[in-house]
């Protein structure tokens, strides 16, 4: 069974996790597909927002191991150490696609959430949750350090020590906490209300100025990772290629007139020039 299915409705694209028999967990299909999906949607320039939701009980029990054995077990030179540094870069990046992509990514969570299920919304930009989703650093319970995404954005959306107590014991975080300390934007009763509230969410965000949206989130990323005096000299710079005079009279004519707005497409992201020629 493939690892996901996508549909693109109205600029809001729409991506299903299929592997309810083993809990949704992210095996080579996944690896090896995943961050051109959604590089491609970036491209295109159709997909104004996307959601993230998974069949049956459980979001995601993280990276399927036994996929990887091989890979992992070769590590007893310093070659092979090397060449493995390269694969976790490489799965690294499969979820930083999530982050870099011009669209908001949202995630509609039930069930279990742990290991890379955990380092992958803690890259999506709004998180919703069924009131049984829960949330786990696995790793550290399988003798590792996590080392895909969740030790280095997690103390920026939690609070420090609330990050060491999930890195350390391997302890669990519920909805409602969750929701609490800021891991997640809402909770609902169960995994069709959630992807219903997120579909809420995106189809509100699909209707915003793409550009302006696309600036705000890399805006925020920036900020996250810089001071405010750098932050506020990026978008000094930023503002001046964002700003859209015509989507702004748009958006004033159809408050007024308390009709939606019809803005353009992001335009597509043309890398056919790094293509060989036939």
């Amino acid at each position: 069974m493939p690892a996901y299915s996508l549909t693109t409705k109205n600029g809001i694209s729409h991506i299903t996790f299929t592997r309810p028999e083993v809990s949704n967990a992210m095996g080579q299909e996944f690896w090896s597909s995943f961050g051109d999906t959604i590089r491609k949607l970036n491209e295109a320039g159709e997909t104004r927002v996307l959601v993230v939701s998974a069949e049956g009980k459980n979001f995601c029990a993280g990276m399927e191991l036994s996929a990887f054995s091989a890979g992992i077990a070769k590590t007893d030179t310093p070659e092979e150490r090397e060449a493995f540094s390269h694969m976790v870069r490489y799965l690294q990046d499969t979820l930083s696609s999530v982050e870099k992509a011009r669209f908001p990514v949202i995630a509609a969570v039930q069930g279990a959430c742990i290991g890379a299920g955990l380092d992958f919304i803690a890259a999506c930009d709004l998180v919703v949750a069924s009131e049984d989703a829960y949330f786990r650093i696995e790793e550290i319970n399988i003798g590792m350090m996590a080392d895909v995404g969740s030790l280095q954005r997690l103390p920026k959306l939690i609070p420090e020590r609330v990050v060491r107590e999930l890195a350390y014991l391997g302890s669990t975080l519920n909805a409602k906490d969750s929701k609490d300390l800021g891991l997640i934007n809402d909770v609902c009763t169960d995994k069709d209300a959630a992807l219903n509230r997120a579909m809420e969410m995106a189809d509100i965000i699909s209707k915003k100025a793409p550009i302006a949206i696309a600036g705000s989130k890399r805006s925020i990323t920036y900020a996250r990772d810089h001071s405010t005096e750098d932050a506020l000299e990026w978008a000094t710079v930023a503002q001046a290629g964002y700003w859209k005079p015509s989507d702004i009279m748009q958006a004033v004519q159809a408050r007024m007139t308390k009709t939606d707005p019809n803005f353009e497409d992001p335009a597509p992201i043309n890398t056919s020039f790094l293509k060989p020629s036939k």
